[in-house]
């Protein structure tokens, strides 16, 4: 860690980026004594051809052009590539955080130097990272599209169906779980579309089409706050691009 290297640094749940840098410079560059010497810094991959590591730190350190962010706003900033490894390392702090002890016998465990686990050196369970797979559905009909709205999103905003994937269920069988109990429907002929990581806290998005096949929409009262079908031209406000949930959305749109 002695070397230059480009640096992800978290305080209260932020990243700290470079104030008008060019989207290849967003991440500050330096050695680890630059930043205080970060206790339990990670090496979460590469920026730029250089080490990227991760790390806690309090407040905002003395750096000039520096700012805080939300993790959101890095995709703004920076693009995808940049977004994905501020993810990768805000999920990483994240898992290492929450292992700090055994969860089989409390013991205080340790992180392993070859692998991402966490040991716990009195029984030998090994904790990884939390992936949390998580299945989202954009139903056609025709012309038109199904599309609900969550009481957490921003106001006025609509996106595709989505949840958590149970315990000894197919991503398929979660899609046709999730839209029966959402909104009531019944679905068909489902086309995976793509994936994304999602570190908010620990999800990984699947993404598929399906068509309708049959029911009247009953939004969930305790999940959906509304539901409706929208015409690919007359679409309401979606989320952000940096969501799979909009790129579904885009594509179905071409």
């Amino acid at each position: 860690m002695n070397e230059l290297s480009y640096w992800l640094l978290r305080s209260d749940n932020q990243v700290l980026t470079m104030v008008g840098a060019v989207p290849e410079t967003i991440f500050p560059r330096g050695r680890a004594a630059d930043f205080g010497n970060p206790e339990g810094a990670l090496l979460v991959g590469q920026w730029q051809g250089h080490p990227c590591y991760a790390a806690e730190i309090e407040g905002l350190p003395d750096l000039l052009g520096g700012e805080l962010v939300p993790v959101r706003s890095v995709f703004g900033l920076a693009g995808a590539e940049a977004f994905a490894l501020a993810g990768r390392a805000t999920q990483l702090m994240d898992w290492r955080k929450n292992h700090r002890y055994c969860g089989r016998c409390s013991t205080p465990t340790t992180m392993k130097t070859n692998e991402f686990a966490m040991a716990c050196p009195a029984c030998g369970l090994l904790a990884y990272p939390r992936i949390s797979p998580a299945v989202m559905v954009l139903i056609q009909r025709g012309d038109e599209l199904l599309l609900a709205r969550s009481p957490h999103f921003k106001p006025g905003v609509f996106s595709a169906l989505a949840g958590f994937v149970e315990a000894g269920e197919t991503l398929e069988q979660c899609a046709v779980r999730e839209v029966r109990e959402e909104v009531g429907v019944e679905i068909g002929n489902l086309r995976y579309f793509r994936s994304q990581p999602w570190p908010f806290p620990d999800s990984l998005m699947l993404a598929f089409f399906a068509d309708y096949v049959s029911g009247v929409i009953t939004p969930d009262p305790s999940e959906i706050e509304a539901a409706g079908w929208f015409s690919r031209s007359a679409l309401p406000p979606l989320p952000e691009p940096v969501s799979i949930a909009r790129q579904l959305i885009d594509a179905a749109c071409r």
